[in-house]
């Protein structure tokens, strides 16, 4: 498999950032860690391998890049302004720096990019698609939280409100934004199995479904736990559908 290891100084989130990249060809796919990884996660814990058959062939291309959770919400030792505005930073590396690298990378500069990730990462590759959909168009949100609050010791800003799905989205209003959604492939992905806690996918589920934005709500039932071996057989499900 081609794999190619890239590394750059963000001014946003102040450090290097590092992405990996999986594949020679294919639709791009920028898969985000969960809260403790990195950009080597998916690689680490064997999700890379299980979709080998999938990117060896052009079929997907997979960007993998680092999260910033230790700068942002898990930095219980800063302010929580201070984290909610390196989220903020981050949702801006992402969509200025990150989403033009895979654009250079596939030779198109309006190429359809689809999000994945897992626990925290599904929250973020949520995130990505509500805020951008003029560039995310699809995105698979495994046993995602999409509400933040705890991570804010009771405090609030328009950093967090903007950067916190289950709100931004139920004051969703913008004709502009609510079409570009109304074209998007959204799953939104729980179910019962091992340590897995449904409640916040089906609300983040609610808020879509009231505000009429067109997704799917996959209930895995005990297929649909909160650890790898459910992960990976989500993420070759729905890529053997593309």
């Amino acid at each position: 498999m081609r794999t190619e290891y890239h590394r750059w100084y963000s001014g946003r989130v102040g450090r290097e950032m590092g992405l990996v990249v999986y594949g020679h060809w294919g639709p791009p796919m920028l898969v985000f860690p969960t809260s403790g990884g990195d950009e080597w996660e998916m690689e680490r814990q064997g999700m890379v391998a299980a979709l080998a058959d999938f990117i060896d062939p052009g079929r997907v291309k997979v960007f993998t890049i680092d999260a910033n959770s230790r700068d942002s919400f898990y930095n219980r030792g800063a302010h929580p302004f201070h984290r909610s505005y390196m989220q903020a930073q981050y949702d801006a590396y992402v969509r200025e720096e990150v989403v033009p690298f895979i654009r250079r990378s596939c030779q198109s500069d309006d190429i359809a990019i689809t999000t994945a990730g897992a626990s925290l990462g599904a929250y973020h590759a949520a995130n990505t698609l509500f805020k951008h959909p003029d560039a995310v168009r699809r995105c698979y949100a495994l046993s995602g939280v999409y509400d933040l609050k705890r991570f804010m010791d009771g405090m609030y800003d328009d950093n967090f409100y903007f950067n916190n799905p289950v709100d931004y989205m139920s004051n969703l209003d913008d004709p502009r934004l609510r079409e570009w959604l109304g074209g998007c492939d959204i799953h939104l992905a729980t179910g019962h199995g091992p340590w897995e806690d449904k409640g916040p996918t089906y609300r983040m589920a609610e808020v879509l479904r009231t505000k009429g934005i067109p997704h799917s709500l996959d209930d895995w039932g005990g297929m649909g736990g909160h650890d790898w071996p459910f992960w990976k057989h989500q993420m070759r499900t729905y890529l053997s559908a593309w």
